[in-house]
């Protein structure tokens, strides 16, 4: 018999998703979103449930993104349109769970990247386990961060958000909770008995208070000054030459240069631009502008060479195009931001 990928299943008091892709870190993939989505259509109006609660099968991962191996083969197949759908469908899913009229939460423990971002930060509660492991690595694979970080980037306090989404850095749960990107820490051995009081009908801030760890010290903090000071430049060239000033007495600083350039250039420019905007959009503009951009990305060619380096030949050596940010056309950069013949549609009732 063959294993689902994905269990919604209504039990006691809540909606209860269970990502089960261990083996693929539960990438999700687009039956995965739809399950989601019709299940939350489901239980809205079910005056049984309370709570949606999203958790996933596996210690290495909650989930480490959408199956980019699929969308690829798509792309150079000359299946675009196919591929485009999952980005639309995603973002629908991304956009209900923003504006679901119950409360959503994620227990997360392990990696949380991609496609797992946008099922459960735009969710009311998101609960670090031990493991937790948050990236937006995008710009690492010729991609951006999307699925509503565009949005919910640019809100983290100072300029963490620009920071994150330039270079991919892994973030652990105390600096999430530092950060605002989880919103509770429960030892992952207590995940169980959290979502057994969940179903039981308890009331949820009641059970949080008597899980919830103390806050940890976050090791972000130490950097904050630096962060703030060099990722509020104008360009990313700006910022690099910024971090640069700062390498001669900060570590941190000089590393972070050496990280950034390693990014595709295209990637990183596109980024910048994303997140700038972003502040200053509502979530469903956020959405519809990530449509715009990655409606696009499959006619270029870095996203194709970021996945083959990074997950499909694994040998960590992306040859970008342009190779560096100073050969960039900053004009093609402003054309992925262009309207659409067909822009995303989103769902009334949100």
């Amino acid at each position: 018999m063959e294993t689902p990928d994905i269990i919604c299943e209504k039990r006691g008091a809540a909606g209860l998703i269970h990502l089960n892709r261990p083996k693929a870190l539960n990438a999700l993939t687009l039956p995965m979103v739809h399950a989601i989505a019709q299940a939350l259509d489901e239980w809205e109006n079910d005056p049984d449930i309370t709570c949606i609660v999203l958790d996933a099968e596996g210690e290495k991962a909650f989930c480490a993104g959408g199956d980019i191996r699929s969308i690829i083969e798509l792309g150079k197949q000359g299946r675009k349109d196919i591929a485009v759908r999952f980005w639309a469908d995603e973002y629908r899913l991304n956009t209900r769970i923003k504006f679901y009229p119950k409360p959503y939460l994620s227990l997360i423990d392990g990696i949380v990247m991609g496609g797992g971002v946008g099922i459960s930060l735009h969710g009311t509660h998101r609960i670090a386990g031990d493991r937790w492991s948050f990236a937006m690595p995008e710009v690492g694979i010729g991609l951006f961060p999307d699925v509503g970080g565009s949005y919910a980037l640019p809100r983290l306090p100072g300029e963490t958000g620009m920071w994150i989404a330039l270079t991919g850095t892994r973030i652990n749960r105390a600096d999430a909770l530092a950060l605002g990107l989880a919103t509770h820490g429960v030892a992952t051995e207590n995940f169980a008995a959290l979502k057994a009081a969940l179903i039981a009908g308890e009331e949820i801030e009641t059970v949080l208070a008597r899980f919830t760890l103390p806050p940890p010290t976050a090791a972000v903090s130490q950097h904050i000054p630096v962060i703030d000071a060099c990722f509020a430049g104008k360009s990313v060239l700006d910022i690099l030459a910024l971090l640069e000033e700062q390498a001669t007495h900060s570590d941190f600083a000089a590393q972070t240069v050496q990280t950034i350039r390693s990014k595709s250039p295209t990637s990183l420019a596109i980024t910048f631009q994303q997140l700038r905007l972003g502040a200053a959009l509502t979530f469903r503009e956020a959405m519809k502008m990530e449509f715009r951009i990655v409606s696009r990305v499959l006619d270029g060619v870095d996203f194709y060479e970021g996945v083959r380096a990074a997950v499909i030949d694994k040998d960590q050596t992306p040859q970008w195009n342009p190779a560096t940010l100073e050969a960039l056309d900053i004009e093609g950069i402003e054309a992925y931001f262009a309207p659409l013949h067909h822009e995303l549609e989103l769902p009334h009732s949100v």
